[in-house]
């Protein structure tokens, strides 16, 4: 009977003390993602181009 208290003891200080430890918890920053803003002239500057390059081929 000693022997089963005594196992039992040793058991639940067993379990507490793998419960955790006192080292503050590693906490990881957020990853943030940015992205980039691209301005809208970006689509109209090639047709702006490509009709200013055929008025000059038309006014040849």
């Amino acid at each position: 009977m000693k022997k089963l208290v005594l196992a039992a003891a040793f058991a639940a200080a067993a379990t507490n003390a793998f419960a955790g430890n006192m080292a503050e918890p590693v906490i990881e920053a957020p990853v943030i993602v940015e992205e980039t803003a691209s301005s809208s002239a970006g689509g109209i500057a090639i047709p702006l181009l490509l009709l200013a390059v055929l008025a000059v081929a038309a006014s040849d």
